[in-house]
């Protein structure tokens, strides 16, 4: 439980108010702010039954999205779970058209349109030949990333996802990745940009770049221990039988 938003000149000891997702609860029994003597234990005890709302995951789709960009971090955030095997996450697609086709074929339905997806909390960008050849030049879809990510916790590509980023200008002044095999045309294109090479992914707090493909893994295990906490990273990686370096 995630705890935030305590009132100015409150004693970090004696709690009147929380807020727990957006949502102030605060003990009734006393009006006074000020003199308010519940312990944190207390409150978290107290409010330990609360079904807290879950970070909605949107994974981008479009035509020629390499498989493996999304349908590794689908899986990770769509198995992890919390001590009590409650699931932290709500992952969905969300894509220009109803149906796409990814690399080598494979048909997919996406959960929603552009226009019609709840709010996102951690956007997912995959990348693959449709990215880097296409959806970077797609000014309605540009438009759309960066004004999601005004209000996303996490924005994140996956190879050459990247590239979108980049086109969307998200990424000047800061490092990123992409797939090893595009590390000079990123650095080439766009020279606002510090580009590593040779790691899984780069962590510039609330964008997060990974290299290619299966490092999209990586990263994504990389954002549930950012978001919750090690152990709960650890025991998604155990459940797909992969090893993570966290």
């Amino acid at each position: 439980m995630r705890i935030t938003g305590l009132k100015p000149g409150i004693s970090r000891f004696h709690i009147p108010a929380i807020m727990l997702n957006g949502c102030y609860f605060y003990e009734k029994s006393n009006k006074n702010y000020g003199y308010n003597t519940l312990f944190l234990s207390t409150i978290i005890s107290k409010f330990k039954s609360i079904d807290v709302k879950k970070m909605n995951i949107g994974i981008l789709l479009f035509d020629e999205v390499e498989v493996l960009d999304f349908a590794g971090p689908y899986e990770v955030f769509a198995i992890t779970t919390d001590s009590h095997n409650k699931k932290l996450f709500n992952v969905f697609t969300v894509a220009q058209k109803h149906e796409i086709t990814a690399r080598n074929g494979l048909s997919v339905k996406s959960d929603y349109l552009l226009e019609n997806c709840p709010c996102i909390d951690i956007l997912v960008i995959p990348g693959g030949y449709g990215a880097e050849t296409i959806e970077l030049y797609n000014a309605h879809l540009l438009d759309w990333i960066k004004l999601k990510h005004q209000t996303t916790n996490i924005t994140f590509s996956i190879c050459t996802g990247a590239f979108i980023l980049a086109e969307a200008g998200l990424l000047d002044g800061l490092s990123a990745t992409t797939h090893w095999m595009d590390i000079s045309r990123l650095e080439a294109e766009y020279p606002k940009i510090t580009v590593i090479k040779d790691v899984r992914f780069v962590d510039e707090s609330k964008i997060i770049t990974s290299a290619g493909i299966s490092s999209g893994i990586n990263a994504s295990l990389h954002v549930v221990s950012k978001v919750t906490n090690r152990d709960i990273a650890l025991n998604t990686a155990r459940r797909m039988e992969f090893e993570a370096d966290l």
